[in-house]
């Protein structure tokens, strides 16, 4: 059974910094593609970042690429994803993802290609 695990969301003044986490079980974080997305309010859900087995990250807008930052520790088994400078309109439900397999592929923001979500972790920025 898989399991993906966030947390580290919280409410931070804009300009702030936030680590978020993606713990695994039943799953290894190091033989496949994960990921990081988000949903605010009222929109759709939007991919962010994916980082595959080579570790070769792709951001899905350069807008979040000089912010976000994914990173892996297979020891733990966990994802993070670090943000600086955070905005309002960074305001959002977080969500961890993993596929199937080691690669993401060039639409890796599609969301139906991810086999497995974390229930999530709010930030809120004001």
């Amino acid at each position: 059974h898989v399991q993906l695990v966030e947390s580290g969301g919280g409410s931070v003044q804009a300009g702030g910094s936030l680590t978020l986490s993606c713990t695994a079980s039943g799953y290894s974080v190091s033989s496949a593609c994960m990921g990081w997305f988000r949903q605010a309010p009222g929109k759709e859900r939007e991919g962010i970042v994916s980082l595959n087995r080579a570790g070769v990250s792709t951001y899905r807008t350069d807008s979040v690429k000089g912010r976000f930052a994914i990173s892996r520790d297979n020891a733990n088994n966990t994802v993070y994803l670090q943000i600086n400078g955070l905005k309002p309109e960074d305001t959002a439900m977080y969500y961890c993802a993993a596929r199937d397999r080691e690669t993401c592929g060039a639409t890796w923001y599609a969301l139906s290609r991810w086999a497995y979500w974390g229930q999530g972790t709010q930030v809120t920025v004001s």
